[in-house]
């Protein structure tokens, strides 16, 4: 469990936060350099590739040199090698453990209010808090520099997120404990910023907010009818039937066993009012390539679909350096950090195991009213709000899980950690720009194989 101060006042509690200050100065958090010799990111990275499946790993590495910042979304690994060398108060936090831009979005709460919240959390567990600040921060200075920003607004927007982080944890702080709980970042929030999802798509640009997709609008999308039978369209590499597909079928309907055990009651009745009628495998994100990943198509009529992702879920990458999971499942982890964590989760969320060899899953809706903002679309004034709500949404989620008041008490109401995580923004960026320079002489001399693919259709 996350830690918290032991005093129970929020007075005693705050200054026991400002006492941490002498264990770790607030600007010891600016300090950002290699400890020792023996740092390979492109060694750290293949570690990680143990259990992934073999033929996808191309498709991984050619995502990831794609820039520094998409070598900064697979190369959670790596910054948690790197985090764990840096300075600590000691307060702990359900820590969502791969904070970067783009694990960030709006989607719709069961009672389909839209919400903007944190929306990955595979590698989520009990860790500093520090570390969910210093990740955003990074990916912050890394997005800014890709999308060649002047290097004032995009420290400027490094500084708007962490002066977001200690404002909005200081207001919570003085709230009611229950009242951090009810409390949900309205999506409407995001109009402030003068972003709409485009008609058909699950991308934000500028305008106003529209209705994104649900499972009815995404049937002519992702299936089709064939010989009588309504199945998901193969889009290879991306989207495909295995060739020993019946297996995997058969995999998937006994992980439904288990998974139906992980929903209340009343959701595993809903669930069973549906058919399993089809099963393809999906290749996912930038670090998850590899690892495996299906979506299970079911039908209550021909006309009423319910589209499930089962995605596998592996150890979180901050174990070697935090405490281990008290979960013995993974998928379970990931679950219960994001019920945690979110504000609202899926209607459906809930975990399974597969057989030997078993491998653990975490189940969703897919892309359920769910929503990502185009970075690359963003003015400045744009990507400053953005980052914004994003450590507004860290903050949330710490104050929930994490002791508020002490966190403030440290933090202070001054920019001295502001202007910290500032520096080790700058400096981590430069690491990452370096060690993704590193990832592309490693593709070109051979030592790591990589794929491009370039698919209109992928929503990675």
């Amino acid at each position: 469990m996350p830690d918290s101060a032991p005093q129970l006042s929020t007075t005693a509690r705050t200054e026991y936060g400002r006492e941490l200050r002498k264990r770790a100065p607030r600007a010891a958090h600016g300090e950002w350099k290699v400890a020792g010799s023996g740092r390979d990111p492109i060694a750290l990275l293949a570690a990680t590739d143990a259990g992934r499946v073999p033929d996808l790993l191309p498709i991984r590495y050619g995502r990831m040199i794609q820039s520094p910042f998409a070598f900064l979304r697979g190369a959670a690994a790596v910054m948690a090698f790197d985090l764990a060398k840096t300075p600590a108060s000691g307060l702990r936090v359900q820590a969502c453990g791969d904070c970067h831009l783009l694990n960030f979005g709006a989607f719709a709460t069961p009672e389909r209010n839209v919400i903007f919240d944190i929306n990955d959390f595979d590698e989520t567990l009990p860790a500093p808090w520090e570390w969910d600040v210093k990740r955003l921060a990074s990916s912050i200075m890394v997005a800014g520099r890709h999308r060649g920003f002047h290097a004032r607004h995009s420290a400027d927007a490094v500084l708007c997120a962490v002066r977001s982080y200690r404002l909005k944890l200081a207001e919570y702080a003085r709230l009611p404990l229950l009242e951090v709980w009810y409390s949900r970042i309205d999506a409407r929030e995001l109009i402030d910023l003068g972003l709409k999802i485009k008609p058909g798509s699950n991308t934000a640009s500028s305008g106003s907010l529209t209705a994104p997709y649900t499972a009815a609008r995404l049937l002519p999308k992702l299936t089709q009818v064939a010989k009588g039978k309504r199945l998901i369209k193969d889009e290879p590499p991306l989207m495909y039937h295995p060739s020993h597909a019946g297996d995997y079928s058969a995999r998937i309907r006994a992980a439904l066993r288990l998974y139906r055990e992980s929903l209340p009651p009343e959701r595993r009745a809903l669930l069973e009012r549906y058919q399993l009628a089809d099963v393809a495998m999906k290749v996912v994100g930038v670090g998850s390539v590899g690892t495996r990943c299906a979506v299970a198509l079911f039908l209550a009529a021909d006309d009423d679909p319910l589209f499930l992702q089962f995605k596998e879920a592996r150890a979180s990458v901050l174990e070697p350096y935090a405490r281990p999971s008290v979960f013995r499942n993974h998928g379970q982890r990931v679950v219960i950090g994001q019920r945690y964590m979110q504000s609202a989760s899926d209607l459906f969320l809930g975990w399974s195991r597969t057989g030997k060899p078993a491998f653990d899953f975490y189940v969703r809706q897919l892309r359920d009213m769910k929503v990502s903002v185009a970075l690359d679309t963003l003015t400045v004034a744009g990507f400053n709000e953005y980052a914004y709500h994003c450590a507004w949404a860290i903050a949330r989620a710490h104050a929930k899980t994490g002791d508020a008041s002490a966190i403030t008490g440290y933090l202070g109401k001054s920019d001295a950690f502001d202007e910290a995580i500032l520096q080790f923004a700058k400096a981590y960026a430069n690491q990452t720009e370096g060690d993704h320079a590193a990832l592309v002489r490693a593709v070109e001399t051979g030592r790591v194989q990589a794929e491009v693919v370039r698919s209109a259709k992928r929503r990675a």
